[in-house]
């Protein structure tokens, strides 16, 4: 059941997040020129009616199409929610977001019932025909039976809501709102359910307090700030870093695992909610839009003109009364913490939130005929690296001969029989190696890869252990890896950042053009190089190899953390490879987390609290 909420809250935000700077930039123009903004111009606001009723409600059908079926479902999805729109006299956040799916399920089941079938030559023409009759049939349908049942459900959720704020009840919302956060919808809740409710009343009133229920950071703070006070160890040490990132950064999702460590704070946040909505309510508190992420600074940038101080009243309200419910049960707490609990609740955190880490195509390769695995990513460079020498080393321990060995994605070999890489990646390298059957993985670090391939080979002969995947005769890691570039103790910060920092570090040690900087960001962007077990590593986009002079590791540590999206990092390992030079120093970490009876925290713990140079230098180089 739980699983279920979770994907129809994923599947709801995913729709609206990817469009939340349209949002900003609607909630910006009505708080400056709506006759009650900062500087009233009647023209200018003219902007907001059609911004809200058309652009935001097509945006949504568009994503939500394109979730399903690609750019032709997000075509589809945009004509079948321009039907709702019309036939509607009221922003159809709602309606979009059934008709976007619903378009593209209906063009993708199209497509499929056709496929192969086809004549030559014709297919460009049956594909535009295609889409533009159905994209009809939908907007008319749309128009004339899904926007009025859509507008009657509207109707009803609005008098109910109406009636509780008259109530003067909406406080007890709270209840709900808060728990439901720890679970990750808050997102869902936010976007998909307080939102629309907000845009409407905000379109009429020019303010609405339903953006301030799920975005007030004053309850979590309230937590992050009794761990700070009261609590021991890496919780109390994590504590400050976490603050920051989740008040001014506004990534609420930090302060879950210090609630999940110990459940009852789940009354906490519930108390420091409902004080501040009572707060807000009663000064007459709202904003103009969504603020996203829920920084103080975002919430402020969406107050209107005369309610600074009632929606400050209130963050520090809910702050108060969180911070100090939080207090009594930390201090009970505090006795019986170790630094395991939080690295346990951070593991739980992600187990809510994740759909299982590992996937696998259809095509399966028998153990008896499995010899050759390759991981694959990007660039080639470091993230398949790590992955391919930790899977390697467990297939030595169990005395399997399976040659692992990595690379990049347009360099997957045609002997390839299993082919490892992240999800995000799936469809290139499906495209390069279809012939291999293909395990898609959402960590190079921690997955199960090794357990669903081991139950093949379990029954197979054992025999002596490959050892050419392993680089040889490769330079001295010194050459790569020198103590100056082993930084300790690095202040918090954002992951572009920290990314920037690293590639600095590379360009002032020779080791890459300025350049390199941009094309590290660019790959960060494009999938995420955090691989598990506190580590990232970013590095270039594989056609950046050109601007590497020599290969070069650079090591930040980060002992608060950094957040790279759902996961912390708290070492930031910067990468120049060419060819195959640096993959001896990505061996040796892989190897030490690998060999750790742990799993390889006790060595992440140990690399993220230590002040000796020395510790990490020869880890990454014995």
């Amino acid at each position: 059941m739980q699983e279920s909420i979770q994907k129809f809250g994923r599947a709801l935000s995913g729709m609206v997040m990817p469009n939340i700077g349209a949002f900003i930039a609607w909630g910006i123009i009505t708080a400056l020129f709506i006759p009650t903004g900062w500087y009233p111009n009647e023209k200018l606001a003219s902007l907001v009616d059609p911004m809200v009723t058309y652009l935001l409600p097509l945006l949504i059908g568009y994503t939500g199409g394109r979730a399903v079926a690609g750019a032709r479902g997000g075509v589809l999805g945009a004509i079948a929610t321009s039907g709702v729109i019309v036939g509607a006299g009221i922003p159809m956040f709602i309606g979009a977001m059934i008709m976007g799916p619903l378009g593209g399920y209906i063009i993708k089941k199209f497509d499929e019932s056709i496929d192969g079938k086809i004549p030559s030559g014709f297919e460009m023409l049956i594909n535009n025909f295609s889409a533009g009759i159905i994209g009809a049939i939908l907007a008319l349908l749309a128009y004339i039976a899904i926007g009025p049942i859509v507008l009657l459900l509207n109707n009803f959720l609005r008098a109910g809501v109406e009636t509780i704020v008259t109530a003067g009840i909406l406080p007890i919302a709270s209840i709900f709102i808060e728990p439901a956060k720890i679970l990750f919808l808050n997102n869902a809740i936010n976007h998909g359910v307080l939102g629309p409710i907000g845009i409407q009343e905000a379109q009429t009133t020019g303010k609405s307090i339903f953006f301030l229920l799920e975005s007030n950071p004053g309850p979590g703070l309230g937590i992050l700030l009794a761990y700070w006070m009261f609590a021991k160890g890496t919780a109390k040490d994590s504590a400050p870093g976490a603050t920051i990132i989740h008040f001014l950064g506004g990534i609420h999702e930090i302060y879950f695992p210090y609630v999940l460590m110990n459940p009852l704070l789940v009354l906490a946040v519930i108390a420091g909610g409902m004080s501040g909505v009572a707060v807000f309510s009663l000064l007459g508190a709202g904003l103009v839009a969504t603020p996203s992420p829920g920084s103080i600074f975002a919430l402020l940038a969406m107050t209107p003109k005369g309610l600074h101080l009632a929606v400050l009243a209130g963050i520090l309200t809910s702050t108060i009364v969180s911070f100090l419910v939080a207090s009594v049960f930390v201090k009970r707490a505090a006795g019986r913490m170790d630094d395991s609990q939080l690295s346990k609740a951070q593991e739980t955190m992600r187990d809510l939130k994740r759909t299982p880490n590992t996937s696998v195509s259809k095509t399966t390769i028998a153990g008896n005929d499995l010899k050759k695995i390759i991981y694959a990513c990007d660039a080639g460079m470091g993230s398949s690296a790590m992955g391919a020498s930790t899977l390697r080393n467990k297939f030595k321990k169990a005395g399997f001969n399976v040659s692992v060995t990595n690379c990049a994605i347009e360099a997957i070999p045609a002997d390839a029989q299993v082919v490892v890489t992240h999800e995000k990646l799936a469809e290139r390298a499906v495209k390069a190696s279809p012939q291999a059957e293909h395990i898609f993985v959402k960590d190079f670090l921690q997955n199960n890869v090794f357990e669903i391939l081991s139950e093949r080979l379990a029954n197979v002969k054992t025999a002596p252990i490959l050892e050419t995947e392993t680089p040889k005769n490769q330079p001295d890691s010194s050459s790569m890896l020198k103590k100056e570039n082993i930084k300790l103790n690095c202040p918090s910060t954002d992951k572009e950042t920290a990314i920037r920092e690293a590639g600095k570090l590379l360009f002032k040690s020779g080791y890459v053009e300025e350049d390199y900087i941009e094309a590290m960001i660019a790959r960060e962007n494009d999938i995420t190089t955090y691989i598990g077990k506190g580590i990232a590593i970013p590095h270039g986009v594989s056609s950046a190899k050109e601007k590497i002079k020599k290969s070069g590791i650079v090591v930040l540590q980060y002992p608060d953390g950094v957040q790279f999206g759902d996961d912390t990092a708290y070492l930031v390992i910067g990468i120049a490879g060419l060819g195959n030079e640096h993959l001896n120093i990505l061996a040796n970490i892989a190897t030490a987390i690998e060999s750790d009876e742990d799993g390889g925290e006790d060595i992440v713990a140990k690399l993220r609290k230590t002040d000796k140079i020395e510790d990490i230098y020869h880890i990454f180089t014995m």
